[in-house]
C-alpha cells in the first residue's frame, strides 16, 4: 500500500540530491508540487497523498512515477 510518508521521504531524497542541501523541510517539498505550505500542512497531517500534482511533477521533472510510488528502480515487470 503506498502511503504518504514513504512518497514524502522519496521526495526529500530528490530535492536534497538535486540542491545539495542536507535536509529537505516541508515547505521544500511543497513548492517543488507546486502547492502552498499552508495546504501541504493539511493533507500531510490527513495522510491525503497529492496524486494529480505528483503525476505532473514526475511528467516535468521525468522522474519514474513508478519509483515515486513504489520504489521500483525501472525493472520491467512481465504481465501474467
Amino acid at each position: 500500500m503506498i502511503d504518504f510518508d514513504t512518497i514524502l521521504a522519496r521526495l526529500r531524497l530528490l530535492y536534497t540530491s538535486k540542491n545539495k542541501k542536507k535536509k529537505a523541510y516541508d515547505k521544500d517539498v511543497a513548492l517543488m508540487l507546486g502547492l502552498s505550505p499552508e495546504y501541504f500542512a493539511v493533507i500531510k497531517k490527513r495522510g491525503k497523498i497529492p496524486y494529480r500534482e505528483l503525476i505532473l511533477f514526475c511528467h516535468e521533472t521525468k522522474i519514474s512515477i513508478n519509483w515515486l510510488f513504489f520504489g521500483d528502480e525501472g525493472k520491467e515487470t512481465s504481465a501474467l
